[in-house]
């Protein structure tokens, strides 16, 4: 048990430290702007069908399982703004985060890991390439930036599915239906959603980075990297969005 608590203790500080490296290699040339740009493209891009599929089942779905309650109280015209307001502020952030654990902390940790047991990553250290910058760097700036994209790119499709809800139903004209979810939103229910997209991005990359980058010797351990990078970065999302529901109902 003591032993189990230390080594757990030990992985945290060693996360840490590596987390606190990028803030420091990230400003230390070469910068390497092609790498990121291709991360960009394999971390954004190439997750755009699974986003788009999950944001319209999250938007059609929500609202074709909202709309019998609401219109019990006669309040069905508020089913547009509720359902744009659930998916902008939680739903549609922490979905798509947790799909990008799944998919992207899963494959750098894959990714990293085999490249640690086939020596790959020593190679480049030994030909004087600094593999921190060249590996993390720019896997962790690309999850930072695209998370957020995909993200308010899942709000637009979820919103879209919420429409096709709607008509299912009813007849809803687009306009009208943009026109109720523009008066219902605030300034404030989508800048906190916002900032946490980021702090998602930067901890799926960071987290993948980390558990690729620090398997052991053996085939077994890019399993087991790829496995726990998807675990840890879930679970660091669910802490994340906990602290951020928190601090925004403190100051907002």
């Amino acid at each position: 048990m003591i032993l189990s608590l230390k080594n757990t203790f030990a992985q945290i500080g060693d996360a840490a430290l590596f987390a606190k490296r990028f803030f420091k290699e990230v400003f230390i040339p070469p910068y390497e702007v092609k790498e990121f740009l291709k991360q960009c493209y394999v971390i954004g891009y190439k997750s755009l069908p699974l986003v788009t599929i999950t944001g319209f089942i999250m938007g059609l779905v929500l609202t074709l399982q909202s709309r019998p309650t609401l219109v019990k109280f006669g309040a069905e015209s508020w089913l547009p703004g509720m359902v744009a307001l659930s998916l902008i502020r939680e739903i549609a952030p922490v979905i798509t985060a947790l799909i990008c654990a799944g998919k992207i902390s899963s494959g750098i940790g894959a990714e990293l890991g085999s490249m640690k047991v086939t020596e790959q990553i020593d190679a480049m250290e030994v030909s004087a390439i600094n593999p921190y910058n060249y590996l993390v760097v720019t896997r962790i700036l690309a999850c930072t930036l695209m998370v957020p994209i995909l993200v308010f790119y899942a709000d637009a499709i979820g919103i879209i599915g919420g429409y096709v809800g709607i008509n299912i139903h009813g007849d809803v004209n687009f306009y009208r239906y943009l026109t109720q979810i523009i008066q219902t939103l605030d300034f404030l229910d989508v800048i906190p959603a916002a900032i946490k997209t980021f702090f998602f991005g930067y901890f799926i990359g960071m987290i993948g980075c980390y558990k690729g980058f620090n398997a052991e010797n053996g085939t077994e351990s890019v399993g087991r990297a790829a496995n726990s990078a998807v675990v840890t970065a879930s679970l660091s999302i669910f802490i994340i969005d906990m602290v951020a529901v928190q601090i925004t109902d403190l100051f907002f």
